[in-house]
């Protein structure tokens, strides 16, 4: 099957995806109806992905079990953040970690009865091009094809908005050039088989394409922000949740922190703990030196960066994957972080 047949059978499933979200825009997800008890058990959510390598690491080994002494930590593999945010709006998990898109319409449909709680991971997502599609520069974009992970998740939204500050015609379905929403396996099958020119894809994906696709970095979105920080991943939690466990939820936050802490002091180890909690979840394990490149182009932090959250959230409404103007101002809820912050004598973050 060639890629524009492929093109057109994933245009009508986008066309029927979007028509269905657009009949149910006036029915908010589950909102939060008032706190419900303490628990004695906290569900979290997380995905086997290198920006969220604290979960994967702090479950895996034990860390963060320890840390809720008798508290029972249940946890569920995700491999999208809508599938986590929906989880969570129905009530089958606390708290997650997900990218910032799908935090913020999880927010603005659950009208606010999600909130941040920290920051996960910054950077760490690249537009990676193949050596052989004749693209030098943005100039070269016109006519081909692109991917990116979802449509509307974090780097998506990335590519659709960096090719429209360049002036091409950005389209949910269609434009040019075209845009095909694909799994990142999928990715690098289809530029291996040259049937693909490029994608805006997490790490370590952009490593993995460089490796195994004859590819190379076009864009390192660090470059695009200042100081070369913005948001890739984030700890969210039910509000409910929260009001009435706020000790259990900063035992979370303080395994967190602590995890994070750990990771950027200890580069190698956490690399080879990383990939012995993965196999326990994928059967398989990460090439190591695409682990060790990634880890060049993010940073693990607790700070969320709201600004770039926010920034983030306007070019989805921008392009038409937000149906009304973001209003994030009650989205980050950091007093539990900022109490861990300043008993560690650390910097406190903004909120």
């Amino acid at each position: 099957m060639d890629f524009r047949l492929k093109l057109g059978i994933a245009a009508a499933l986008v066309v029927f995806v979007i028509g269905t979200s657009l009949a149910l825009n006036d029915q908010p997800l589950a909102r939060y109806s008032g706190a419900s008890g303490p628990s004695d058990t906290l569900r979290l959510g997380y995905f086997p992905n290198v920006n969220h390598a604290q979960a994967v690491i702090g479950v895996g080994n034990g860390d963060y079990q320890k840390a809720f002494g008798g508290i029972k930590l249940e946890t569920q593999i995700f491999n999208a953040g809508p599938a986590a945010v929906e989880a969570l709006s129905a009530n089958r998990i606390d708290c997650s970690y997900v990218g910032p898109n799908p935090a913020v319409n999880g927010y603005l449909k659950s009208e606010g009865s999600l909130k941040v709680v920290s920051g996960v991971s910054s950077g760490g997502a690249v537009f990676v091009v193949r050596d052989d599609a004749g693209i030098n520069s943005p100039d070269d974009l016109a006519g081909k094809k692109l991917g990116s992970p979802q449509l509307g998740n974090t780097q998506d939204v990335a590519l659709r908005n960096y090719l429209k500050s360049h002036g091409y015609d950005v389209q949910i379905i269609g434009g040019d050039p075209e845009i095909a929403p694909a799994k990142t396996a999928d990715i690098l099958t289809l530029m291996v088989k040259k049937e693909m020119d490029g994608a805006w894809v997490p790490e370590p994906w952009g490593a993995r394409l460089v490796r195994e696709a004859n590819a190379r970095i076009l864009v390192n979105e660090q470059d695009l922000w200042q100081d070369g920080k913005f948001a890739t991943s984030l700890l969210i939690c039910k509000a409910s949740y929260i009001e009435s466990n706020p000790e259990t939820v900063k035992r979370l936050i303080e395994a967190h922190v602590s995890e994070t802490q750990w990771i950027n002091s200890h580069k190698e180890q956490a690399i080879k703990s990383f990939n012995t909690a993965v196999a326990e979840i994928l059967g398989s394990e990460f090439n190591e030196d695409d682990l060790r490149t990634s880890l060049t182009r993010m940073e693990f932090t607790y700070d969320p960066l709201e600004e770039t959250v926010q920034k983030a959230a306007d070019d989805a409404y921008a392009l038409g994957l937000l149906d009304k103007e973001p209003d994030l101002s009650g989205m980050f809820d950091l007093q539990i972080l900022n109490g861990v912050l300043q008993e560690r004598g650390l910097a406190t973050t903004a909120g």
